[in-house]
């Protein structure tokens, strides 16, 4: 009935590729040839196993009774008119181990007729009653078989890969890109698919079918339809995880990552704080000549990463977390209430010249330094005690134009289409070289150009003078010898 060779290369191809045991497999064929036995041969409220012997071949079905006596049944119901049973309601609370069932021959057998058969049987014990066996099933039974075995084939799978990814949680895992549809990028990681949801991906970065993806599994979930797995590129951890892998200080606890503050693609700040007093927290992570922030930035597209030291004096950590502006002066306003939830408030002074970059593109740098402290932070100038910028620790930011300051006027005269240069007389003296230069070289030219032979016979002229003069000389000296 059964080719013991193609199952068993089918349950090895299954354990290799699919990572579901043997033990698993010839399970669910069991199951399924019980279930098949059942639809064709079987009564209603039969429990029916079947054991599958891999040497032989052969299949053993047998029918599964429950002992039971007369305290854990419920009592029979009692007939309508019609002779059909009155349902009576249930009670709400029922204990589970003392919960009564209603007496059925196929599945229950009475303890004073099961201690015919073995004398020392208990109450709730199985008894096993061997079947007559078949082989002859109809369709509709092998279809249910089927059912039965790609059922379990799909639970099997789903634990394989809960066990295998479900402690690689906040790791880095490596997989192909797969398709986009509708926002989302799925990702092929072997035996299952994983999911890249929009918001979790580099604005701006595009993958080709099949192309290498490296990510960050921030979540598995076990749902109905099997196994959820969730990306993420753009979430923090990722640059953390980056790190780790080109730094061994990270991965030996040498050097801590306190906070980061992340806009994915654009920029990132991240605070570390070196556990032994003698390793430098920033160099470790920079790496010789930069070798390891550049291979990091290299992989989220040339994302520009702002590498701090952690202090744990606020001052100085707002101070970093600001740079590359230099800060003239940090004062506190308030102190953080943890109780209430209330963040700290801090000003960092600086001068003119560094107001643009304490603030940066669209707020940018004074944003992210209020995510990396965890403060509500305002950029102040230090001529006049203005408000420039106020960023709080939500990434929540508020310009203000500085009402005595000449900054961006250059910018507004270069991009006005009226815009001129500030000596208008140097383009004349410039146009009038120009002439000059041309003029002197036309006359010149001219001046070359009435002097010109433009034949041999016009060189013969011009010489011919010359070599008459010549010979009329010799001529006379020689008569006067």
């Amino acid at each position: 009935m059964f080719d013991l060779k193609v199952i068993n290369s089918v349950l090895t191809e299954m354990e290799e590729e699919r990572g579901i045991p043997r033990e698993k497999m010839l399970d669910a064929i069991e199951q399924s040839l019980a279930t098949a036995y059942k639809k064709e041969f079987g009564k209603r409220g039969q429990i029916i196993t079947c054991s599958f012997d891999m040497d032989t071949g052969t299949t053993n079905f047998n029918q599964i009774k429950i002992v039971v006596d007369e305290s854990m049944l419920k009592p029979e119901p009692e007939l309508d008119e019609e002779g059909n049973p009155i349902e009576e309601e249930e009670p709400e609370e029922e204990d589970e181990e003392n919960k009564k069932v209603r007496f059925d021959e196929e599945k229950h057998i009475m303890i004073s007729t099961a201690k015919m058969i073995k004398k020392d049987v208990e109450l709730g014990e199985e008894l096993v009653f061997p079947l007559e066996p078949k082989d002859d099933f109809g369709r509709i039974a092998a279809q249910t078989a089927k059912q039965v075995i790609m059922q379990k084939i799909r639970e099997a799978e789903k634990e394989s890969a809960l066990a295998e990814f479900g402690q690689k949680a906040g790791d880095i895992v490596i997989g192909h890109a797969q398709r986009f549809e509708r926002g989302n990028l799925y990702v092929d990681l072997g035996r299952v698919t994983a999911i890249m949801p929009y918001e979790e991906q580099i604005p701006g970065e595009r993958f080709k079918p099949g192309e290498r993806i490296r990510a960050i599994l921030l979540a598995v979930e076990e749902t109905p339809r099997g196994i959820f797995l969730k990306l993420s590129r753009s979430h923090p951890d990722f640059l953390t995880a980056l790190f780790a892998i080109e730094a061994p200080e990270l991965q030996t606890g040498a050097v801590e990552v306190k906070a980061v503050a992340r806009e994915a693609g654009a920029r990132s700040k991240i605070a570390v704080h070196a556990v032994d007093e003698h390793i430098d927290p920033v160099g470790s992570l920079v790496g010789q000549r930069g070798v390891r922030v550049s291979t990091v930035m290299s992989e989220l597209g040339g994302e520009k990463i702002d590498i701090i030291e952690w202090s744990p004096v606020i001052n100085e950590f707002i101070e970093d977390a600001l740079s590359p502006a230099q800060v003239m002066e940090i004062r506190i306003e308030t102190e953080p209430n943890e109780e209430e939830g209330e963040r700290g408030h801090a000003i960092a002074e600086v001068a003119g010249d560094q107001q643009s970059l304490a603030i940066g593109r669209g707020g940018q740098n004074v944003r992210l330094a209020a995510k990396l402290t965890g403060w509500k932070i305002d950029i102040v100038s230090a001529k006049t005690g203005e408000e420039l910028a106020e960023a709080d620790a939500e990434g929540n930011v508020e310009l203000e134009a500085p009402s005595d300051t000449d900054a961006g006027k250059d910018d507004e005269v270069l991009e006005s289409e009226d815009a001129t240069t500030t000596e208008p007389d140097l383009e004349e003296v410039l146009e009038e070289e120009d002439d000059t230069k041309d003029r002197d070289m036309t006359e010149g030219a001219e001046a070359e150009g009435e002097d010109e032979i433009d034949t041999p016979e016009e060189a013969e002229d011009e010489l011919a003078p010359a070599i008459d003069e010549e010979v009329a000389k010799e001529l006379e000296e020689e008569e006067t010898k």
